[in-house]
């Protein structure tokens, strides 16, 4: 009994790990000869970059439904049955999550000499099998539009559906479930940001995704677990061909604008570099690949343009607050002096955003049934962010803490702790 109980959980347990993984494509089609279906005709697909192999037969209606294949392609379908011509497809390229339908139609075959029937071809976008409203972003597409910030929601836009920021169908970006090889990247405890996991960078290069796809509202059962959209991405994955690509991104506040209606705004310093690079190929051809991926991204830069004033005059233009240096000073030799404690900088607030990942990946072509594909990934991410006004301790200041305004709570701190000091040497 407790055997069977075990196995009842495990069953339910790996039911659930099932939703909104997919990660492969699949393919399908009816195979004809005559205007009658033809039963136990073989249906060979082989993936040519890599020379990974599939095959079927097909079944009592002449149907045939191949699944777990890898996306992209160039793949090439062959059709055959004694007594008649090889029906082949060339350049069929398969799409994440989707089912490609290719149908074939067998000649007889009246000469043993007569070649092969090629044909050349993908399949319709308008199929019978598309399931719900869905957009795909190939690895060309990922390639050659443009990005500024390298991450998977640069392009995502593309939906229709997709709004501000990362909502889809007016949905907060907290709902949607984002899958990278069927594995979830969501921002699971919300920290106030509806942004992927790893703050404004993903968690993995965008150098390494091999294809995208954004549905809303699928009919496919596999894929739930959101009410936004479900983001779906598969990494890229080593082919015959050795590969490597080695890359370097630089940006600073120069290549912003700094003018608006012909006054000269004040701008904050910033930068980013981003240096990565990438290797993948056979290990052994045409049975065991090997993809890896490397980068790092440092984004130095002050968190806010405010300081405080010389004389104590405030102004929104110079990003002075009324708040003086000489209250500062104040502070920061008070807090020393009596608790030993140091302020840090009370007038340059240095930040950084820093992004450290890595991605390996193993496929293995055991044989034409069985695939295994082994993927590690690492990140590490670290974001300095401002202390807004409803994170500030009581009293909460009535406006943002970074304002004119700026540190008159600090200025008030210290007055209570003066009153404090007096009370106590009086009691």
């Amino acid at each position: 009994m407790a055997k069977k109980l075990l196995f009842l959980f495990f069953c339910l347990c790996f039911t659930h790990s099932l939703l909104a993984q997919v990660t492969t494509s699949t393919l399908s089609g009816r195979v004809e000869a005559n205007s009658e279906s033809l039963i136990g005709a073989t249906v060979t697909a082989i993936h040519e970059p890599s020379g990974t192999r599939y095959g079927i037969m097909t079944n009592a209606d002449g149907r045939y439904t191949i699944q777990g294949m890898r996306t992209g392609g160039p793949y090439t379908v062959e059709v055959s049955f004694i007594g008649f011509n090889k029906y082949v497809v060339k350049d069929v390229t398969l799409q994440l999550g989707e089912t490609t339908v290719i149908n074939a139609d067998l000649k007889e075959s009246v000469s043993t000499d007569l070649d092969e029937v090629v044909v050349y071809g993908n399949s319709s976008k308008f199929a019978g099998e598309k399931k719900g409203a869905t957009t795909n972003i190939s690895n060309s597409q990922l390639t050659m539009l443009p990005t500024i910030s390298r991450s998977i929601t640069d392009f995502t836009r593309l939906s229709p559906y997709s709004g501000a920021g990362f909502s889809f169908g007016g949905r907060d970006g907290r709902m949607n479930n984002v899958t990278i090889d069927g594995a979830n990247f969501n921002n699971n405890f919300g920290l106030g940001s509806n942004n992927l996991p790893g703050g404004d960078a993903q968690p993995i290069s965008l150098d390494a995704i091999e294809e995208v796809q954004v549905t809303i509202a699928p009919y496919d059962v596999r894929q739930a677990n959101f009410t936004g959209a479900g983001i779906n991405a598969i990494t890229k994955s080593g082919t015959n061909t050795f590969k490597g690509t080695a890359y370097t991104y630089q940006r600073n506040e120069n290549m912003r604008g700094t003018w608006v209606d012909g006054e000269q705004i004040a701008t904050m310093k910033s930068s980013t570099e981003l240096y990565g690079a990438s290797l993948g190929g056979a290990i052994i051809k045409n049975k065991l690949f090997f993809f890896v991926n490397g980068e790092y991204e440092n984004t130095p830069q002050e968190i806010t343009n405010w300081r405080a004033s010389e004389d104590g005059i405030a102004s929104s233009a110079k990003y002075l607050s009324r708040t003086k240096i000489s209250d500062m000073e104040d502070v920061s030799k008070y807090l020393m002096d009596k608790y030993n404690y140091n302020t840090g900088g009370y007038n340059s607030y240095p930040g950084a955003s820093k992004n450290h990942k890595l991605m390996a990946r193993l496929d293995w072509n055991i044989n034409d049934i069985h695939k295994l594909t082994v993927r590690y990934n690492y990140v590490k991410s670290t974001n300095d962010q401002i202390v807004n006004a409803s994170s500030a301790p009581n009293p909460r200041a009535s406006s943002n803490r970074m304002g004119t305004l700026n540190n008159a709570l600090t200025v008030l701190v210290l007055w209570l702790l003066r009153i404090l000091t007096i009370c106590s040497t009086t009691v």
